[in-house]
């Protein structure tokens, strides 16, 4: 089965670099081909910056080669199967080998979409209509919106293939086959087995989409999501107290559809655009949460990440008062501990880890700042001061959390409350940060200078102290910051 793969679907940014490379491949006589991604994302109209390549020899000597020749890196991502990656400024082109004839090596990929190829040789000359070597039927399937597996045996040579499915279909708006569900529940179990790391791959970029709740959902009715974290098996069936609308497992996954829609890249079914629009936005905050944190990750997919592991020791820490008032102590905390362990397992980097477990061990915070009225100046400076990197992500996860438990029953007026809230506290904290970053109104060498103390754990207590008052505008001047340290010292003493 074969069919035409147009020259003019390429992107014309990726003509003269793979012009190059075919021009490469020529000198070395080497059979190469465009496979993969790039030949489905072509012929889908999408953009791409990752160019794959299969070649009839040794792909990891090529690879370097052809580092060398485009001035790229060359990265070893799989000295087993042959497999190195060329990375350039604008480009990641991953060259991996076949033996025998293309075909059969199409034969063994994962899904049809990705099992097609075009002859590298073609891109030398002039023609205009390429032939698409296409022997499973890649692209009727494109044409029909289905990911369908090559093999049965696909999601056993490479069970990262189970998470791959759900993810792709995400990304293109793909249904899966039936058939290909069948295969996938069945193999559900090999998931656990699948190192760390092209796990989190895989799920920060179904994370990365704007329908994370909805495939958060499928991965759980495929078998997948508590394969990949079992800790979550536990929150199935967990009631919570009468303010909720889900149970603990249904309130996380619904976490992260809120937090899309908070970030204005989701919709949330349950109530009209009237409650968005009190949620404070500006283009800064759009940039914030597109922020990269790490490898593939920005502060928007750990926002979700964190969503859905909020209360993931809500199981182990539920109780009953004698009044029969049930209660979940502690479990920000032992959370944040769980996160940590789960995030290691995944093979999350360090600053990853950090702020997703600091927005779950702070989760309650913000709304623990004020009852009846707007919180002060003082307890302002201090969230941002203890919660450090997490603040800003953490208050707006605190809107997220305040739908996903009230659900369709959300009450408006408090609703808008809490949004009034958010944007106080935003607020306060931009005209802090200004004051903070004035000269500091005093420092260690007026201590010692001004009021003889000697160096100790004191200092920076002190400075502490005229730092917080200084954000909140109640000092303004030297003077004032050497009065207040001098009334200290008076009825405190040194």
């Amino acid at each position: 089965m074969g069919g035409n793969f147009p020259r003019n679907l390429i992107q014309p940014g990726a003509m003269p670099l793979l012009v190059k490379v075919s021009e490469f491949m020529a000198e070395q006589k080497v059979p190469a081909y465009l496979v993969g991604g790039f030949v489905r994302d072509a012929l889908l109209g999408r953009d791409t910056a990752d160019i794959d390549i299969a070649v009839g020899v040794n792909a990891l000597g090529i690879a370097r080669e052809l580092a060398d020749l485009l001035g790229g890196k060359f990265v070893l991502l799989d000295e087993v199967n042959g497999v190195g990656r060329v990375v350039l400024k604008d480009w990641v082109i991953d060259v991996a080998s076949f033996i025998g004839k293309i075909k059969s090596d199409l034969k063994r990929r994962d899904f049809t979409i990705d099992a097609m190829a075009v002859d590298l040789n073609q891109i030398n000359g002039n023609i205009q209509v390429l032939d698409l070597i296409d022997p499973l039927g890649g692209q009727t399937d494109l044409d029909r919106g289905l990911l369908r597996v090559v093999a049965k045996t696909a999601f056993e040579v490479d069970p990262i293939r189970l998470l791959r499915a759900v993810r792709l279909a995400a990304e293109l708006g793909f249904s899966i086959d039936r058939k290909t569900e069948v295969e996938i529940k069945r193999s559900a179990r090999l998931l656990a087995g699948v190192p760390g790391e092209r796990v989190r791959e895989e799920f920060l970029r179904l994370l990365e989409g704007s329908c994370g709740g909805r495939f958060l959902v499928y991965l759980d009715e495929l078998g997948l999501l508590t394969e990949m974290i079992p800790e979550m098996a536990e929150e199935k069936g967990v009631e919570q107290p009468k303010e909720h609308h889900w149970d603990v497992f249904e309130h996380s996954i619904n976490a992260v559809s809120a937090v899309d829609f908070i970030l204005r890249k989701g919709v949330w079914e349950h109530q009209t655009g009237e409650v968005l629009e009190v949620v404070p936005w500006s283009p800064f905050m759009a940039q914030y949460f597109e922020q990269r944190v790490s490898g593939g990750s920005t502060r928007r997919s750990l926002l979700k990440l964190a969503a859905l592991l909020h209360d993931i020791a809500k199981p182990q820490s539920k109780s009953f008062e004698e009044s029969g008032r049930m209660r979940f102590l502690g479990h920000p905390e032992e959370g944040a501990t769980s996160t940590e362990i789960i995030l290691e397992r995944l093979r999350f980097s360090t600053r990853e880890i950090k702020l997703v477990a600091g927005i779950v061990r702070c989760h309650h915070r913000p709304t623990q700042m004020s009852q009846d009225e707007m919180p002060s100046k003082r307890a302002i400076y201090r969230y941002f001061r203890d919660v450090g990197e997490a603040a800003i992500d953490t208050l707006y996860f605190s809107l997220a959390d305040h739908l996903a438990t009230r659900g369709p029953g959300l009450l408006i007026p408090q609703w808008q409350w809490h949004a009034r809230v958010i944007e106080h506290v935003l607020r306060e904290h931009f005209q802090q940060e200004s004051a903070v970053q004035s000269p500091k109104l005093v420092d260690g060498n007026d201590l010692i200078d001004i009021f003889g103390m000697k160096p100790c754990p004191r200092f920076g207590e002190l400075l502490e102290r005229v730092r917080e008052l200084q954000a909140s505008g109640e000092l303004t001047t030297r003077e004032e910051a050497l009065d207040y340290i001098r009334n200290i010292l008076l009825t405190e003493g040194k």
